[in-house]
């Protein structure tokens, strides 16, 4: 019978400890094996869909320089173990501290005490790609929440950790968004009636003004807001919808470099950052609605040029001419589509943002949502 992960992260965890020891007393040097969480460990396969890792691991051996890095994982480690054992769940944040409460009632840990939570987060990064585990299947959750989400047809079910389930049906809510934890495989989905697609925006202020003007009551959709660069939450949220509902899903956001890699790429295929999560953090299925380079002239939007002492903007023109090089999603012949893009902005160094759209008649307000639909139906999209 296979393990459960309540049983199969201790057992690994055991093993690991027992080798470490092992090692120590035959008077070898210990060393923690992780996945190497980076872009040249990153495989692209079409058909999966999502950044996979490759071969190459990251390897610490015990030494001066290391002994602390390695202790300090093995003490966050039972911190950790400790949460699964007794169902207590934590963000990083509390971990920081209940790290710290154990340094101060022990003098003997001293040596271990972070200096800030960012040591204490890479040291839980550290244990994650060893086991190659989730975060939260170590029970320690981010404070980050799927994008607001909006529809008329959606009922959501969530199973409690004492069991029981709590219904909501999005309908009932109004104008206020449902916007789930930051896991959303607790949640099970139903459509009241056909859902026709999911539209993810980027700007959760354009997102609430679609439905402020009633987007949702004309749409059997589901509209959501993801608020820039999709968390975890948001991007487990989409692919849940995908998995569990079968429906299209679109994203509207600006003509820009840093949309294109940070935020639609991280969405559709996940991160190099996260490569061992991707498999249930990413939306395979999403399609780039736009704003598209031709919508410009065919919608006559404002579009302006980058400037070059702007150094975020800058910045982010470099990354995409690195990305069309090395990423191997821009890399794939099959995303050409989305690299052309990427290239249509370096050659032109323009941008042009969602909010866009609210130029084409002013005094129209579905006159976006106009648009949007139009665009779905005839397949204008990537």
């Amino acid at each position: 019978m296979a393990l459960s992960k309540d049983e199969e992260i201790p057992k690994l965890s055991k093993e690991l400890c027992n080798k470490l020891l092992k090692d120590l007393e035959n008077a070898r040097r210990p060393i923690l094996e992780a996945t190497k969480c980076s872009l040249d460990n990153s495989k692209y396969d079409f058909k999966v869909g999502f950044l996979t890792p490759g071969s190459k691991k990251v390897r610490t051996e015990l030494n001066v320089s290391s002994v602390q890095k390695m202790s300090r994982a093995i003490f966050m480690l039972e911190i950790l173990l400790r949460n699964i054992e007794t169902g207590a769940v934590n963000t990083k944040r509390e971990l920081y501290y209940i790290s710290k409460g154990e340094i101060k009632h022990n003098p003997h840990l001293r040596p271990l005490d972070f200096a800030s939570q960012d040591e204490s987060d890479s040291i839980i990064d550290f244990i994650c790609e060893i086991l190659e585990c989730y975060r939260e299947e170590l029970n320690c959750y981010a404070n980050d929440r799927g994008g607001q989400t909006y529809s008329q047809q959606l009922v959501v079910t969530e199973t409690l950790t004492d069991g029981e389930k709590a219904v909501v049906d999005l309908s009932t809510l109004g104008t206020s968004p449902f916007q789930p934890k930051n896991r959303p495989q607790s949640l099970r989905l139903k459509a009241k009636k056909k859902i026709d697609y999911c539209l993810v925006v980027e700007s959760e202020g354009t997102a609430n003004t679609l439905v402020a003007n009633g987007f949702c009551k004309r749409n059997n959709a589901i509209l959501m807001g993801a608020q820039g660069v999709p968390s975890n939450a948001v991007r487990g949220w989409c692919r849940l919808i995908s998995d569990e509902l079968k429906v299209p899903i679109y994203f509207f956001g600006d003509l820009d470099a840093y949309t294109m890699q940070n935020i639609f790429r991280t969405l559709k295929a996940g991160s190099a950052a996260s490569l061992i999560r991707n498999s249930d953090f990413s939306a395979p299925e999403v399609r780039f609605l736009g704003v598209l380079p031709e919508d410009i002239k065919k919608y006559e939007l404002n579009d302006y040029p980058v400037k070059e002492n702007d150094i975020q903007e800058v910045r982010a023109l470099k990354k995409a001419d690195d990305a069309l090089k090395n990423d191997p999603f821009f890399r794939d012949k099959r995303n050409k589509d989305l690299s052309e893009i990427l290239k249509w902005l370096l050659k032109f160094k323009r941008r042009c943002e969602q909010q866009a759209y609210f130029t084409v008649n002013p005094r129209d307000p579905i006159m976006p949502e106009k648009i949007l639909v139009e665009k779905i139906k005839k397949g204008d999209y990537v």
